[in-house]
């Protein structure tokens, strides 16, 4: 974590007890699941041309894995993408830097699409979205999801003034082309760094809904990870579980998507952050 970020002319550095150490490494690397073993001291960052903030480790620009320098569009988000590469100890566990990851994927675009397609590619998850499908059976199943569901699809139904629905049928609800235009719509509002984030909380969470009513803070994080969990929560309670590959699995998924809500709130983020100063 930042001990403390003091504004030295145009950078902000992270005080340390350490010297710095400087080594020749490449800042290239892979969001593999591998660690690789450390090879900076320092992490910084500043500010470069065109306001775009920059991630120094040690003395070296960060690159992203396609070789384009490593640069964010305010403070707010370079401080926690710093964040996270200060936070590694030993060795580098790219795996769990999800925000950096995030950003390297705005960078590189490394399908090349533009915002038409990841639009698209959000809204075909609304045609098999998680709280749409329903199950007929056992009861006590039946009865937990329209608890549980019903009020957050009635909440994005009135939010959005759209109709969506729910079926049990294995082909789903039939969603109307006047909701998915109003969501093709508001999606298209997003720039395309929030569109990054927004669309990898969807795949995350397996649903538009949730992400949206997470995004718009109807949901917290917590809520709205355990809704798209409901029924394999359901059974773990009645069969039971792993008790450590469930916790597990929570957790991660819990990370994941908060780094994607955090994304979205701070690529949106126009403005940037005078001063700040993080503590242990």
């Amino acid at each position: 974590m930042f001990r403390s970020i003091v504004r030295l002319g145009n950078a902000l550095s992270l005080n340390k007890v350490c010297p710095r150490r400087h080594q020749r490494c490449a800042l290239k690397y892979s969001t593999a699941a591998a660690e690789r073993k450390k090879f900076y001291e320092d992490v910084s960052i500043s500010q470069g041309e065109g306001g775009l903030f920059e991630i120094n480790l040690d003395r070296r620009k960060l690159k992203t894995p396609g070789g384009k320098l490593f640069t964010v569009p305010n403070e707010a988000l370079a401080i926690a993408v710093a964040t996270e590469w200060d936070a590694q100890r030993e060795t580098l566990k790219f795996y769990t830097m999800h925000m950096t990851t995030l950003c390297n994927t705005a960078l590189d675009n490394p399908t090349q699409r533009d915002k038409d397609q990841m639009i698209n590619a959000a809204l075909k998850f609304l045609e098999t979205d998680t709280v749409c499908y329903r199950v007929d059976e056992p009861h006590a199943l039946v009865e937990l999801q329209k608890n549980e569901w019903d009020p957050v699809l009635h909440w994005i139904e009135n939010r959005y003034n759209i109709t969506i629905g729910s079926s049990s049928s294995i082909l789903g609800p039939e969603i109307p082309e006047a909701t998915k235009d109003t969501f093709r719509q508001h999606l298209n509002s997003y720039n395309f760094w929030s569109l990054t984030g927004l669309e990898y909380v969807i795949t995350q969470l397996k649903s538009v809904v949730l992400s949206l009513g997470m995004i718009d803070r109807h949901l917290s994080v917590e809520q709205a990870v355990l809704l798209s969990r409901l029924e394999e929560e359901y059974q773990i309670r009645r069969w039971g579980n792993v008790e450590w590959a469930h916790d597990y699995d929570m957790y991660e998924l819990r990370a994941r998507t908060a780094a994607g809500a955090l994304f979205v709130q701070l690529s949106s983020e126009s403005s940037t952050v005078k001063r700040k100063l993080l503590q242990d």
